[in-house]
């Protein structure tokens, strides 16, 4: 095509006074630029062909990129929320370290770091500890995280504790409502096999006393209720959440008696003092007329 359009250039600028003065010298001319036109066409169809397929290959590759880095934050903070409430209790009662290897060790969680860095001032005010940015929601504050300093999520396999969900309830820490459909003996068979696998992982029976009833008590917490004969509820040996929640609801109500108990002391206080000067002033009073 580059040879047409110099060929037609070369044609324009040369003087053929023979061609031009030939009865089909300006068909011929015509037809020359025509063709130069539609060659330019392609050429530039073609490129842009190439920049859409590159960015296309661009745009797929990051996408994949993003698959392989994708693990759900929500999910991830439920089943630390399981973790810290309903297991870590009484593995600091029994004074047990979780071996490293343990995919419920706190540092086997991606997101750790970030969820220590997030400040929470007020219900409407979340604060990023990294560069003190504000927000008014902590779905705005994991959409930083993400955007801004993602360079801080260590990645390597078996640090995403949304993939453990399944074992440790996470629907229920998240308030979902129990699915209508019917139970799935495949889907329970699945989670119990990964909740024992933790138990066996996190609590090996031949480390010791403490391992080994931290070993039974994971699958009572955790493991038995993933079946679909019903009666096993998660979480029967309760956790955290319920002693916080009472001893929360016992100061609230000293906090609220308290001023009110030295309140209704100070004003009986009060109206005795009154009462004793009335009788006081009473007692004078008669004591005069008896003298007159």
């Amino acid at each position: 095509c580059f040879r047409c359009i110099l060929t037609v250039w070369g044609f324009n600028r040369t003087p053929m006074p023979h061609v031009r003065s030939a009865p089909g010298g300006r068909s011929a001319y015509l037809v020359a630029i025509l063709l130069s036109a539609s060659c330019l066409l392609v050429v530039a169809e073609s490129h842009q062909e190439f920049h859409e397929a590159a960015g296309s290959r661009t745009l797929l590759k990051s996408h994949e990129q993003r698959n392989q880095l994708h693990c759900s934050t929500e999910r991830s903070r439920a089943a630390w929320k399981a973790i810290d409430e309903y297991l870590m209790p009484f593995v600091e009662k029994e004074k047990y370290e979780l071996p490293r290897k343990c995919r419920l060790h706190p540092g086997n969680d991606m997101f750790r770091e970030q969820e220590q860095h997030k400040i929470h001032f007020d219900i409407n005010e979340w604060r990023c500890g990294f560069c003190k940015k504000a927000f008014r929601a902590e779905k705005f504050l994991d959409q930083h995280f993400e955007n801004r300093h993602n360079n801080l999520v260590n990645n390597s396999h078996g640090r995403c504790l949304a993939d453990l969900c399944g074992a440790l309830h996470c629907d229920l820490m998240l308030k979902f409502k129990k699915p209508k459909s019917k139970c799935s003996e495949a889907a329970a068979a699945r989670n119990r096999h990964l909740c024992e696998s933790l138990a066996d992982s996190c609590f090996p029976i031949n480390q010791g006393p403490s391992a080994s009833r931290l070993h039974e008590f994971f699958l009572c917490q955790f493991c038995d209720a993933h079946t679909c004969k019903g009666g096993s509820k998660p979480f029967p040996k309760g956790g955290r959440k319920e002693t916080n929640r009472f001893y929360l609801a016992l100061c609230s109500l000293i906090v609220v008696l308290l001023p009110l108990f030295y309140l209704i002391v100070f004003l009986h206080q009060r109206e005795m003092k009154k009462s004793s000067q009335n009788l006081k002033r009473i007692s004078k009073i008669g004591h005069k007329k008896r003298l007159s």
